[in-house]
């Protein structure tokens, strides 16, 4: 055999493996391809549940605050009398009260309270004459929520315990919503700290009642609504920023 011969011999020899290199690379390149595809459809369920609880608090706040609030200064600047502007806000909740009965599929207690509540409102205002009833009328609704916040201390589940639900969902699915429910029956600290914030939640509820009664006597009527909404956004702002100090505090925040 001759020099060259053998040189084309290990030059054979050394080029033989490469296409089987070559397929591994391709197939690893498959399979970090594949885990990638899996890991993504895996998170899409928790990226739905995530948009759709945001587009749930944007619905909140169009049709709770700003429709309400707007269509009272729209029509004063109009030229609309109060009590008339004031009852125009209130039933502007009433589609948004009627959609969450349709789309629940049941009659929701609260929903249903706060429908009582407009109408008691606007036929006490149409008796007595003064919008001022109608101003007060949010006061029975947030003093009726922190009642029941700070009732369901007395329950197994308090308002935190299941009002966290949907957002544990969303962050860590129903896998780790069933490991977070379980600390609840493990954990006695655990159970502390939600009732905790929970009672923290009653009070700043009942807290806004007391004010806005006081602020429904004491100030201007036309000053009442933009008033009060700040009132709430700066508490609700408090509130909040309580409960994302707590919760990361005590290492319960997910």
């Amino acid at each position: 055999m001759t020099t060259a011969d053998t040189g084309a011999h290990t030059m054979a020899t050394h080029q033989t493996p490469r296409p089987r290199a070559q397929k591994q690379t391709q197939t690893q390149g498959q399979t970090d391809t594949a885990q990638t595809d899996t890991a993504e459809a895996a998170a899409a369920p928790d990226r739905r549940r995530t948009v759709a609880l945001r587009r749930r608090l944007a619905a909140q706040l169009l049709f709770e605050l700003v429709l309400p609030l707007g269509s009272y200064y729209g029509l004063r600047a109009a030229g609309v009398g109060q009590w008339l502007s004031m009852v125009v806000g209130g039933l502007l909740l009433l589609p948004w009260i009627a959609y969450g009965v349709v789309r629940q599929r049941r009659v929701e207690a609260m929903a249903v309270f706060t429908l009582s509540l407009v109408v008691a409102g606007t036929l006490l205002s149409l008796i007595t004459g003064s919008p001022r009833v109608l101003m007060i009328r949010d006061s029975w609704l947030t003093a009726a929520i922190g009642l029941w916040v700070l009732g369901t201390l007395l329950t197994r589940r308090p308002f935190i315990m299941t009002a966290s639900r949907g957002i544990v969902i969303a962050k860590v699915g129903e896998a780790g919503l069933t490991a977070w429910e379980a600390r609840w029956d493990a954990e006695p600290t655990f159970r502390h700290h939600l009732r905790l914030v929970t009672a923290v939640w009653g009070a700043v509820f009942l807290l806004d009642a007391v004010l806005r009664v006081v602020l429904a006597y004491t100030i201007p009527v036309d000053s009442f609504p933009l008033t009060s909404t700040l009132l709430w956004l700066v508490l609700l702002g408090g509130l909040l920023a309580f409960h994302n100090w707590y919760l990361t505090r005590h290492g319960l925040k997910l």
